[in-house]
């Protein structure tokens, strides 16, 4: 997620925010349905109402979180009509957000908002950078968890993911997996992705994917060609990479990888 969009849902989000007379933080729950991008109050109802349910399961007392209170809104005409709505604690928003959608920009962002104390725009910029990682992370060990499941299904040989992983890492690192956790100091058994920036996984996991979806378009069984594809998809991962002036490689890129952005932007 872009600094710019941070910064800018932050400013919406505390915009916001209000204050009961004894100092404690709260959003209406309508402002938050827009806030979250939700077009229906009864669907966003539904939400809230897994979310009394994730309160209560915690041990919280749902209506210290969860307060009904009543509203006058305009209908036109100098009229107006009495509106259901929630006095929503810091807490709760977090709730509601947790049931949302986070390929979402503005529920990702709530996700991070809210599980925060502090509402310092770039203390929510690095717990969205971590939460981003570690997505892109779960998402790389399931795609080679699926790879290793296949590659033992074709060739009934255990051994034969951790060869053609090591030759995949080699061509998009040009380097080899130890060579990899030697130069990033990675400890012996740790896995090299958990080292990695996001950027780098999730190349890493488009490649693992792309075998995956052609080894089973291809059918094919052999550990060799198994191999081959899998060189091959992380060859042009590394060319993509490289057309972008990202060297995954790179001790100062993995170190500081936002570095590129701002460089071109000087």
């Amino acid at each position: 997620m872009k600094k710019e969009v941070i910064k800018h849902l932050t400013k919406d989000f505390e915009s916001y925010s209000n204050q009961t007379q004894t100092g404690i933080e709260f959003w209406f729950a309508r402002d938050l349905q827009h806030l979250l991008g939700y077009t229906e109050w009864r669907n966003f109802g539904k939400v809230i109402n897994k979310a009394k349910t994730a309160c209560e399961i915690a041990g919280h007392t749902v209506s210290n979180h969860f307060v009904d209170v009543n509203k006058m809104v305009s209908i036109g005409s100098g009229t107006e009509r009495e509106i259901d709505d929630f006095m929503l604690t810091r807490f709760a928003c977090y709730l509601i957000a947790q049931n949302g959608n986070p390929q979402k920009e503005q529920i990702a962002f709530a996700q991070n908002y809210f599980a925060v104390k502090t509402r310092k725009s770039e203390i929510i910029e690095k717990r969205i950078i971590d939460w981003e990682r570690l997505q892109a992370r779960q998402k790389l060990t399931l795609s080679e968890k699926e790879l290793s499941e296949l590659i033992f299904e074709r060739t009934g040989n255990d051994k034969d993911f951790g060869m053609i992983r090591s030759r995949g890492d080699r061509v998009l690192f040009g380097s080899t997996t130890g060579e990899m956790k030697m130069k990033l100091r990675v400890p012996k058994n740790g896995p090299l992705a958990d080292f990695l920036p996001t950027i780098t996984i999730k190349a890493k996991d488009f490649a693992t994917e792309i075998t995956i979806f052609n080894i089973k378009d291809k059918n094919i069984h052999q550990g060799n060609r198994i191999a081959r594809e899998h060189i091959r998809n992380n060859k042009g991962v590394r060319k993509l990479l490289l057309e972008r002036g990202i060297k995954s490689e790179d001790k100062e890129f993995i170190k500081n990888p936002d570095k590129l952005d701002r460089d071109k932007n000087k």
